[in-house]
Parts: structure tokens; sequence; C-alpha cells
């Protein structure tokens, strides 16, 4: 099992802090990161929890799977690997598309 965790469904008053103490009564906590919004700096409802075993993980899963945060019945799994993306992107510029895609 992976001891990265996705977190998801979350409001966007959750921070980083409580989930860190939340999770910490599962195990031990690694490191904890909420994806923000460039424009708006708010949680996008998603982030990830990394414990530091597998043990603790299984644990804050069973523990917070479809448990509530801030009024919203939140999901825990395991997080998947990043898929690799082509060097730039999808449409418009990027590395050897100066001019980007003309339709």
């Amino acid at each position: 099992m992976n001891k990265k965790l996705y977190v998801g469904n979350l409001s966007s008053e959750a921070t980083e802090e409580e989930l860190r103490f939340n999770f910490s009564q599962a195990g031990t906590v690694l490191s904890v990161s909420l994806i923000k919004d460039r424009m708006t700096g708010l949680n996008k409802g998603f982030g990830f929890v990394e414990m530091e075993t597998e043990e603790g993980a299984r644990k804050a899963i069973e523990s917070f799977n479809g448990g509530e945060l801030h009024g919203k019945v939140i999901v825990v799994s395991e997080a998947k690997p990043p898929k690799d993306r082509p060097a730039g992107g999808g449409f418009g510029r990027g590395p050897g598309r100066p001019g980007g895609r003309r339709y």
C-alpha cells in the first residue's frame, strides 16, 4: 500500500494544520499538501497526506473516509501516482510549438 493518501471533497475552509492534527490520530504524518487555486489562493477541495507507515495510512482510510469536515463528507483513499504528461501540455504554446496550434 502507498503511504500517500488522497483527501477529496474538502471545504475551502479546510487547512493543512487541521488535516495534520486529524490524521495524526491514525499515525505519524510526514507531510500535508492542499492544492490551491493560483488566482484566489483558496484550496481546490482536495489534497494529499503522507503517512509514515502503511499501517497508519490504512488506519487513516478506515477512520476518515466518509467522515465529515466542515459539513462535507470527505473521501480518503490511496493516492495514485501522477500520470506522465508530454512536454508542452495540451493546447497553446509550449516547447517545440512556438506559435501554438492554429485552427
